[in-house]
């Protein structure tokens, strides 16, 4: 009976993979709606504690909520499924984007996807908001955090914003009851093969200078250093891979990136189709060992972190500060939200894009006031591009 469980969880993993878009501030909704509200696997308190103890980690937030999930269901096997499940299909996708990247260069045909994705960034940033929004000092963190990452573009300023305004929140733990206390013991195997196997990587790519192994560091390198989600990570790698290294062109990476923004499941995705690229031109078997190796490098330090940190996370909660924090975290959360939506927006809004700010405005109608799934939102914006620039 367990099991069958089980497999109903996973089928609703799958179909999440398929049907959620728009990155971490989109994911949490559509996470609140299927799998509390509808399915019951865990209540609203928990997703939201999850998602707050997931945000001020390195890695990709959204696949580390799913994977802190399934642990919490059914133990480290059912945390591996749900991960492998909820990539794999965005994973494909973005692979054969790679392998057909001479049919993708007109991006026009997704002119449409990056101003929905923004409505939704909207949208999601508002039921948060109603959710966790519940003190005046909620809404003052909110704006705070807002404005400071929108003025201060850097990968440290999502975990600076989560953690001061954590901290703020911590002061008042005395609203909080008191639980009896108990030793915490920590299992530290999982943070020793996160920093162990980053070690490996680096002194092995050292040794065999494999273009293979290198890109595996890299991806992982990163996976273990970014925070805020996708839109952090691009103009890290676009630094690195296009700038630096030229070792893929510029309109290749922005068709990409564009891409792994109008598909379903995690923006990280992404990687993959680097990856391939990277490895283009070595025959079908070193393309397809690019993308394997993209995903796992990025995927993987996140995935060992939020093992190592779940784990302790229930010993953590006897601290009433650490509980009176995830007030300041959420809010914090809602003020980045806002902060992607506009720093998205506003190129749109300066180049008098009429046509994306309509495009933005109907999607926040009809997500507001109709129950249309964001798959056929998403499929409409990409009809409707094919239809006119095609």
């Amino acid at each position: 009976m367990k099991g069958l469980k089980h497999i109903d969880f996973l089928k609703d993993i799958l179909l999440l993979a398929f049907t959620t878009f728009g990155g971490p501030q989109v994911h949490l909704a559509m996470f609140i709606d299927r799998l509390v509200k509808k399915k019951q696997y865990l209540t609203e308190e928990e997703l939201l504690e999850i998602q707050a103890l997931c945000a001020i980690l390195p890695g990709p937030t959204s696949t580390q909520v799913l994977t802190a999930i399934g642990y919490k269901r059914g133990g480290s096997n059912l945390a591996y499924l749900t991960l492998l499940i909820w990539v794999t299909p965005a994973v494909i996708i973005m692979t054969a984007a790679a392998l057909g990247m001479t049919y993708l260069r007109n991006r026009d045909i997704i002119k449409f996807i990056q101003p929905i994705g923004i409505a939704l960034i909207i949208h999601s940033g508002i039921l948060l908001g109603k959710l966790v929004l519940k003190k005046q000092s909620g809404y003052w963190l909110m704006l705070l955090s807002a404005g400071f990452s929108f003025y201060f573009q850097s990968p440290w300023v999502c975990p600076i914003a989560l953690i001061i305004c954590g901290t703020f929140t911590a002061l008042n733990y005395k609203d909080y009851p008191e639980q009896n206390k108990h030793k915490m013991v920590i299992p530290w195997s999982n943070f020793h093969l996160f920093w162990g196997f980053l070690v490996f990587l680096a002194l092995l790519g050292n040794v065999t200078q494999a273009t293979p192994i290198l890109l595996f560091e890299n991806f992982y390198r990163n996976g273990s250093l970014v925070f805020g989600g996708g839109q952090v990570l691009a103009p890290m790698l676009y630094t690195e891979f296009v700038e630096f290294k030229e070792v893929i062109r510029s309109d290749d990476f922005l068709t990409g990136m564009a891409l792994s923004q109008a598909l379903p499941g995690p923006v990280f995705a992404f990687t993959s189709y680097l990856g391939t690229l990277v490895l283009k031109g070595e025959g079908l078997g070193y393309e397809l060992l690019g993308s394997a190796v993209g995903a796992l490098g990025i995927f993987l330090p996140g995935t060992f972190l939020i093992f190592f940190v779940y784990r302790i996370w229930g010993q953590l909660k006897q601290y009433r500060a650490i509980r009176a924090s995830l007030e300041g975290i959420n809010a914090a959360s809602v003020g980045l939200t806002l902060s992607a939506a506009v720093t998205f927006l506003m190129p749109i809004a300066s180049k008098g894009d009429y046509v994306g700010m309509l495009t933005i405005a109907i999607t926040l109608l009809v997500v507001r006031y109709t129950k249309i799934p964001t798959f056929f939102i998403f499929l409409g914006g990409l009809l409707l591009g094919l239809i006119l620039y095609v």
